[in-house]
């Protein structure tokens, strides 16, 4: 889901980030964790910011698939929709294609941070999930925004959609991003813990952890203008499961940050 940079941090003594470009089992892990609280308040949330289902977004970016969820909920929420799903790590490519073949998804690698099969201004739309949080330099979140402001056609709108900063280290419903009481610098490394079926061991993940007004900066450097943060909760606890008697994390404390701009 996630571009690989290879970058070490030295804010933080903890282990180098993530490896998903070369490292099979994590994807599979990834695959297997139950998005139950992306798929209730993340996602419903940044379609709506960048209008999926709405007339004029035919073709959406997703930037950083993984394993191809996003992309699938994608097409299931618009019957006219045709989405790029693109990545670094073969592995998640491997996945999506396996199983979450579609034909309105086009599954691509991307090569060198660069999405050579799109021309500027031929985009309607695009998102980026849990890409921003596993890069660890400024200079790559970048170029990044930038290549897919190239690609967006004027008037459309990109989504960053990524675990809140405000909330780090809360225990949510199915995972836990970043050591609770601790404090977290501008692109430190945290730990992340996602829940694993059938009582296994959780996956444990190293991210970094980006303050909002880096997402802010970053796309208004690349040219973004309508800025937007977004920090939704669930508004039905009901449908998360917990004990009797008790709420769900999610119901007072937004597991996610949302932050959008347009092309003009």
């Amino acid at each position: 889901m996630i571009p690989d940079t290879n970058t070490t941090n030295s804010l933080s003594p903890s282990p180098s980030s993530t490896q998903w470009k070369e490292t099979a089992g994590i994807a599979d892990g990834f695959d297997a964790y139950d998005d139950l609280p992306e798929r209730l308040i993340g996602y419903p949330a940044v379609f709506g910011a960048v209008g999926i289902g709405s007339p004029g977004v035919r073709t959406v970016l997703d930037y950083g698939c993984g394993p191809g969820k996003v992309a699938a909920r994608i097409v299931a929420a618009s019957e006219e929709v045709r989405v790029v799903a693109a990545d670094i790590a073969p592995r998640m490519l491997d996945i999506a294609r396996s199983r979450r073949a579609h034909p309105r998804v086009d599954y691509q690698q991307i090569d060198s941070g660069k999405l050579l099969s799109l021309a500027d201004d031929s985009v309607d739309a695009a998102l980026s999930c849990y890409v921003f949080i596993n890069v660890g330099e400024l200079a790559v979140l970048r170029e990044i925004a930038t290549e897919i402001h190239r690609v967006l056609r004027p008037g459309a709108r990109y989504a960053v959609l990524d675990t809140n900063p405000a909330t780090t280290g809360v225990r949510f419903s199915t995972f836990r991003s970043g050591e609770p009481g601790r404090t977290y610098r501008a692109g430190e490394r945290r730990q992340v813990l996602l829940d694993q079926p059938g009582g296994a061991p959780p996956l444990e993940l190293v991210d970094h952890h980006w303050p909002r007004e880096t997402y802010l900066d970053v796309l208004g450097e690349a040219g973004f203008t309508d800025l937007r943060a977004e920090e939704p909760v669930l508004t039905d606890p009901s449908r998360l499961p917990t004990p009797a008697g008790d709420h769900p994390a999610e119901a007072t404390r937004p597991p996610f940050l949302i932050v959008t701009g347009a092309k003009q």
